[in-house]
């Protein structure tokens, strides 16, 4: 039997021969959970980042809870529109008929993202079609004034209060009628 020195006395090698040795796969292992651990604290870190400094949407609204539609083209009338049981009607009490899905679509404007909001001092209003824009969309009174369509990537400037930014999702709906 092959005796064994240690800090705190002899040990015999029967001893160690019982203690668990942590063999290289098990470490190899460790490391790899350690680093897999690691990546996904870097990934939710960045995650939580980019959600925290996100500009958000063109409106703070829930596009199913908005309730009254104003849309206006260049210099045409106004058109109003108003939630009902769940049904869009004009809101000039005529029967005509509307279409829910494209009322439904202008309401869904409220959610699109928008890529950073700037000054509308930053601009020249006349240049990105904010001076006289093609349409003007009011959400449950939320004013949104549409412009010209950027020439790369299909984004369309947008106008709420003093601010502009480009979004270009939900925004099909009246470039197509821009």
């Amino acid at each position: 039997m092959i005796a064994r020195c240690t800090a705190s006395g002899v040990r015999s090698s029967a001893a160690s021969a019982t203690a668990p040795a942590m063999t290289r796969a098990a470490r190899q292992r460790l490391w790899l959970l350690l680093g897999v651990a690691a990546l996904l604290a870097l990934a939710l870190w960045q995650w939580r980042s980019d959600r925290a400094h996100a500009p958000g949407t063109l409106l703070d609204l829930d596009p199913a809870s908005i309730s009254q539609i104003q849309l206006q083209f260049g210099h045409a009338a106004a058109m109003n529109y108003r939630r009902n049981h769940g049904h869009w009607q004009a809101a000039d009490g005529t029967p005509a008929q509307v279409d829910d899905a494209r009322l439904d679509a202008l309401a869904a404007i409220a959610a699109a993202p928008v890529e950073h909001w700037r000054p509308l001092t930053d601009f020249d209003p006349a240049k990105i079609g904010l001076a006289a824009p093609r349409a003007v969309l009011q959400l449950d009174g939320h004013t949104l004034r549409f412009g010209a369509v950027a020439a790369i990537g299909h984004r369309c400037y947008v106008q709420r209060h003093l601010r502009a930014a480009r979004s270009e999702e939900h925004t099909s709906e009246l470039q197509s009628r821009c």
